[in-house]
């Protein structure tokens, strides 16, 4: 169970309601990523898209939540690689390194996962508390692409604080701490060696699905016909 500050703060649309207006310039700006050799979407490309799409600003930064803001809005924006993004039900979304030794002094994590476990989520929780206070409503923006970056799926929810008693942690096989909810479903991945934390998500069924058509290839003659370039652009350095 999640809890959130109450948000009251209007924004572009509904939560998980993206306009037919706003899904097009999206699919559009993926369309010109693939125009222009792009052989995958980095979460880099998919904050522009979105900041393009909705006329906002993307900080790339990789300090804080927020990614993308407009006004008093932001979004922390993800992007996951699957087979069929139309019949994945659940995403892993990395989210940041939480460090239970740096902000706890947890120097074994292994020694007492539950108060690791505990204490990452509660590094988690701060950095959505230093996000509400700058922005009235903070939300997570998910793009699940296929391989072949021609199928997609979007969705959002609200960016929330997570109630560390709701939660019991184990390890698994690879030595990485899972968190667990009373339904025994993994919500969280914690890897003691760099310290990643990771979302378990499931995705709702109203997320919007979409496909692109796969443009022509862009051709270095073309390019270099259209912007005049010649030799004299060339200059050969000689010692």
């Amino acid at each position: 169970m999640r809890d959130s500050k109450h948000l009251t703060t209007q924004t572009l649309y509904p939560l998980n309601v993206f306009p037919e207006d706003l899904v097009n310039k999206i699919g559009g700006y993926l369309v010109y990523l693939i125009y222009i050799g792009r052989k995958d979407v980095s979460g880099n490309d998919w904050g522009d898209a979105f900041a393009d799409a909705i006329k906002g600003t993307h900080l790339d930064s990789p300090v804080g939540i927020a990614d993308v803001v407009l006004d008093k809005n932001c979004w922390s924006v993800k992007t996951v690689k699957v087979k069929d993004p139309f019949t994945s039900t659940s995403v892993r979304l990395i989210s940041g390194r939480c460090s239970p030794d740096y902000s706890y002094g947890i120097t074994d994590p292994h020694k007492d996962i539950q108060r690791t476990g505990e204490a990452v989520l509660n590094i988690w929780n701060e950095r959505i508390n230093i996000a509400t206070d700058h922005y009235s409503r903070v939300r997570t923006a998910v793009l699940v692409r296929s391989y072949d970056l021609l199928s997609y799926r979007l969705f959002e929810e609200e960016t929330t604080r997570y109630r560390t008693t709701d939660y019991h942690w184990k390890v698994n096989s690879n030595g990485n701490l899972i968190g667990l909810d009373h339904n025994e479903r993994v919500c969280f991945t914690w890897q003691p060696h760099g310290s990643q934390f990771t979302i378990h998500t499931e995705v709702p069924k109203e997320a919007v699905k979409f496909q692109v058509k796969q443009p022509p290839t862009l051709q270095k003659n073309d390019v270099l016909k259209a912007i005049n370039f010649d030799e004299s652009w060339i200059t050969i350095l000689k010692d």
